[in-house]
């Protein structure tokens, strides 16, 4: 850590630096985020990019008084680092340390929890407005990416604030990249801003000439105005940020600290929306990150000296990467098979498919709820889409997917990855909800391997299946399964009964089977034994093979790696109840609660989910049954 950071216990701190100080707090910054995030993981090169942005806002706005609202929270490690978590940010992402995004619960200066993108300028507005009729005067500032700006919600927030004409400032961090590099018509729209003949050459022009004109020059050109009625009304067609009723500047270099100083002291002055437009590297002062801004977006622990990640020896093939090769053979096989990500091809393993089939890939940006229509559309047209989500954006899409996709019975795959805890990233980003929010709609089928080899057999025969048609799989790597060559779809989506013998019967879907023949043998040892059923399906449920386990067992158990409200267990238990069958059932999964970040053991255990301790539960709730059937 530098030594003039460590003297930066809070942003006012910043009021007395000068500007080669700021320079320095830049470096040291860099270095203290490089060297912890090598240690714990986390969102390198976004939070790199955002440095010098960062120490202006800080040093120009007075928080936490004034609000700093951050779009998904990728890019606020320093921000965190500055606001009196310097010694906290050791334990970045770690079980009780800080998390990886703001949080309001972790600091004042956290003016809004984030961690979905394109939330930032409805929320800023939010604010404003509370703020206007309090009768208060504190500034409000959203820092937006580029990519976040592809999401619907954030046009929504834009032309909304137009319309109310609140003071509000809204700061575009423009690095030309979300996760991956960014797609679509904003992207291209702002790209002109960086490479239009002439662009910067007739902004100086324009600017030597109002500053020529006697007395009113200087006050005109510090004014937004101009830019609206001149530079970019000629050179860029519509004026799409003018036109929704704010005023622009920019585009400005995001690493020059001193410009972003006398902009935002300016900004200040103006009355009503106001967009400021800064161009950034993600990356910035780590060459590795420059170099490949997208493998350092998110990342795990590295080697500083090259950016080399770190793995363990022997890893197991991941279940992402199992979908990959699946979903390659399937396309392989039927050309009607087409892929879609919002913003994701790496992270859902879309990125060799998309090299092979371009003409058959599409990446819509971070737009999870046009993504889930335009493939409603693609079936709707007879071709086969495969929408890869992470399972906690797919959230974003539920009246699409209830909508556009299961109303019409369309034959749309989704593949939720992430599902289940996901570590480090904590709350924002678990994937516990999903079984949930889909079972409970007309048409909908949901499926969860057991492990990565019948994943890739369950998207085989999601593919072949009629409607709509949910494949949830969980982060990292499988359990080591052999895989098939090639993959072959399951004869039918019946329960695998895995071990039949038993008193009690322990029910499991997808990451939970491992788990349940884990707790089935510390139940052996203790002389109590248990069939155990790999259930595949959340919905349809395979009523036959319960219906015959309430029937023979004295007991059974639901375990699944989701919220317990709405969940597996809560479909087994109203399956039992429409069959009038009465057995006692023990539920396991995720209480009433939001889980916090951490290794996924630790979650697990959080959750009371290890095996260890669901066959400690289970013993307790069996003797209780026991001891109430001899009462009566």
């Amino acid at each position: 850590m530098g030594q003039l950071l460590e003297r930066i216990n809070e942003p006012h701190a910043l009021k007395s630096c000068t500007l080669d100080e700021l320079s320095q707090l830049a470096r040291e910054l860099r270095r203290y985020i490089i060297d912890t995030v090598s240690k714990t993981g986390g969102h390198l090169a976004p939070s790199l990019g955002t440095v010098e942005l960062t120490l202006a806002l800080h040093r120009a706005f007075d928080c936490p008084e004034d609000k700093i609202v951050w779009d998904v929270g990728h890019q606020a490690y320093a921000h965190k680092i500055l606001t009196g978590r310097r010694e906290a940010f050791a334990g970045l992402r770690q079980k009780g340390g800080i998390t990886g995004f703001p949080k309001r619960e972790e600091s004042v200066y956290d003016a809004f929890g984030t961690g979905h993108s394109s939330t930032s300028i409805s929320a800023a507005l939010g604010m404003a407005a509370a703020r206007d009729i309090a009768g208060e005067q504190y500034r409000i500032a959203a820092v937006i990416g580029d990519g976040a700006l592809t999401g619907g919600e954030a046009f929504e927030g834009l032309n909304n604030a137009g319309t109310l004409g609140k003071d509000i400032i809204v700061i575009l961090n423009d690095n030309g990249m979300s996760i991956a590099p960014n797609v679509g018509a904003m992207s291209e729209y702002l790209s002109r801003f960086r490479v239009a003949p002439g662009y910067h050459r007739a902004k100086q022009d324009i600017k030597n000439f109002l500053k020529s004109i006697p007395h009113i020059g200087e006050r005109v050109y510090r004014t937004a105005e101009h830019i609206k009625d001149g530079v970019r009304s000629a050179l860029v067609p519509g004026g799409l940020f003018t036109d929704m009723g704010f005023h622009y500047i920019g585009p400005l270099d995001g690493h020059n600290i001193a410009l972003l100083l006398d902009v935002f002291e300016q900004a200040k002055q103006l009355k009503g929306p106001l967009l400021i437009h800064v161009e950034t590297c993600k990356g910035k002062g780590y060459a590795p990150a420059e170099k490949a801004p997208d493998k350092f977006h998110g990342i795990g622990k590295f080697d500083v000296a090259d950016g080399t990640a770190l793995k363990k020896a022997g890893a197991k093939p991941t279940y992402t990467s199992v979908f990959s090769k699946a979903l390659m053979e399937a396309a392989e096989e039927d050309a009607d098979v087409v892929a879609i990500t919002a913003a994701m091809p790496d992270g859902t393993g879309l990125r060799a498919f998309s090299e092979k089939y371009p003409t058959r890939f599409f990446d819509v940006g971070i737009a999870e709820q046009h993504a889930t229509t335009f493939a409603a559309g693609l079936a709707a047209a007879g071709r086969k889409p495969v929408l890869a989500l992470y399972s906690t954006f797919a959230q974003r899409a539920y009246d699409q997917i209830l909508h556009d996709v299961c109303l019409q019975n369309l034959h749309v795959v989704f593949a939720l990855d992430r599902a289940g805890f996901v570590g480090e990233d904590g709350a924002t980003h678990h994937g516990v909800f999903d079984y949930s929010y889909l079972r409970h709609l007309p048409n909908m089928k949901v499926l969860a391997p057991k492990d990565e080899n019948e994943l890739g057999r369950m998207l085989k025969t999601a593919l072949s299946l009629e409607g709509p048609v949910a494949l949830r799989y969980p982060r990292g790597e499988g359990i080591g399964a052999a895989l098939e060559e090639p993959f072959t779809p399951l004869e039918n989506l019946a329960a695998e009964v895995l071990e039949e013998e038993g008193k009690i019967a322990i029910l499991a879907v997808g990451s939970m089977v491992d788990a349940a023949q884990k707790t089935a043998k510390l139940l052996q040892e203790e002389g109590l034994s248990a069939a155990v059923v790999n259930m595949r399906t959340v919905k349809p449920l395979d009523e036959e093979l319960l219906h015959r386990m309430a029937h023979e067992k004295k007991m059974l158990v639901t375990m699944e790696e989701n919220a317990l409200a709405g969940g597996f267990g809560s479909a087994v238990l109203e399956a039992l109840a429409d069959a009038g069958l009465l057995v006692p059932v023990v539920r396991f999964g995720i209480g009433d609660a939001f889980i916090e970040q951490g290794k996924p053991q630790e979650l697990l255990e959080m959750a009371g989910l290890l095996p260890e301790q669901m066959a400690r539960s289970i013993l307790t709730a069996w003797k209780g049954a026991r001891d109430g059937e001899g009462a009566a």
